[in-house]
């Protein structure tokens, strides 16, 4: 099966000089970061021992500074100017990832149509979400046919009812929220016609830097002027989450600030933070963990797919499921921060999800 991938890929240039290029250099740093040696990281790169010198030397000149530093009996390190490079590398992926993933898929699909007979195909719609790109590995090991574009809560939901996806992934919280966010989806959402697949539980919470320097403990303290905050998009389930919650606190998004500064994933939020652009975000604790956040868990929410009735009697559809069962798809959810996945797979009406 046809597949395509694309990766982020960047450059930096310095008056006239020759554009510097990042992959190389990043994938040195990333493994003296590892491994604490110059030459075990040019081995493990697979680049000479001295084009890799060469490589680093070249970039401390025209940056103007060190990018490694070596103690004794503490091997070879980054040097902050190296870290703020990869940190900049991860806020690209992060930020750029699910829409060049997104476009990858709707030209596996457009390309597959010229190279071979048109075969069928689920079309999957989501949000962002790290249990959706753990399925996405299993579903990608069998070569299953999957049309994947990330979209927001709302717009998959709403793609769904307009039969543009057969799959459509949004979440809700439990408790003291959940009500509203079932309403809000139940506009394109007809028990007699849709049904659900449950994904996953996870966890919702403010993302703070390493040690919470700012003493962050609610989101009553958002609203203090020194405490920048980043946000999702509009649209987004996080984004939602996040206005219920300061409702019902009795906090205006405009005591907010950095209420209108959005990010659009998990990943980007915590890279954001990560960079110090930003004091505190509110995320899945997976994303925090990977950026050596702090997490502060405030909600659990379920991540669920909604597809049509009728869909369940599709040989592809039931192809998904197993897969959604295997004992190594629970492991790999199990295995994120904060998710669990008792009950993966699960088939729900919406009756049974929401009570009514």
């Amino acid at each position: 099966m046809l597949r395509v991938q694309i990766r982020p890929h960047w450059e930096i240039s310095f008056n006239a000089e020759p554009a510097l290029d990042m992959s190389l250099l990043l994938g040195l740093l990333l493994a003296v970061q590892d491994s604490g040696s110059i030459a075990q990281a040019a081995k493990t790169v697979k680049l000479s021992y001295r084009y890799a010198w060469g490589l680093l030397r070249d970039a401390e000149r025209q940056f103007g500074g060190a990018l490694l530093e070596t103690g004794r009996g503490r091997g070879t390190r980054l040097t902050p100017l190296a870290e703020k490079l990869v940190w900049a590398d991860r806020r690209i992926a992060a930020r750029l990832s699910p829409t060049l993933d997104s476009l990858a898929s709707e030209l596996e699909a457009e390309l597959g149509k010229m190279a071979a007979p048109r075969l069928p195909m689920i079309r999957m719609d989501a949000s962002h979400g790290f249990a959706v790109a753990a399925l996405m590995v299993q579903l990608n090991k069998i070569a299953m046919p999957i049309e994947l574009r990330y979209r927001n809560s709302t717009d998959a939901v709403a793609g769904l009812a307009r039969r543009e996806c057969d799959l459509a992934g949004f979440h809700v919280p439990l408790g003291q929220f959940e009500a509203a966010s079932v309403a809000w989806y139940a506009r394109w959402l007809d028990p007699d016609e849709h049904c659900l697949i449950h994904l996953a539980v996870r966890e919702q919470g403010l993302f703070v830097a390493p040690g919470n320097p700012l003493r962050i403990s609610s989101l009553a303290d958002l609203a203090r002027p020194e405490v920048r905050f980043v946000n999702r998009q509009a649209g987004s389930g996080t984004r939602m989450l996040f206005e219920l919650m300061l409702s019902a606190a009795g906090l205006a998004p405009t005591a907010i600030n950095g209420f209108n500064n959005a990010e659009f994933t998990h990943s980007a939020v915590a890279a954001y933070i990560a960079s110090d652009m930003a004091d505190v975000g509110l995320g899945v604790g997976t994303a925090a963990q990977r950026f050596q956040l702090d997490f502060i868990a405030l909600v659990r929410e379920r991540y669920f797919f909604a597809l049509r009735r009728d869909a369940l009697e599709d040989p592809l559809l039931s192809d998904l499921l197993a897969q959604l069962h295997l004992p190594s798809y629970h492991a790999s959810v199990d295995a994120l921060t904060g998710y669990d996945a008792a009950e993966t797979g699960k088939i729900l009406s919406l009756e049974q999800a929401f009570g009514g």
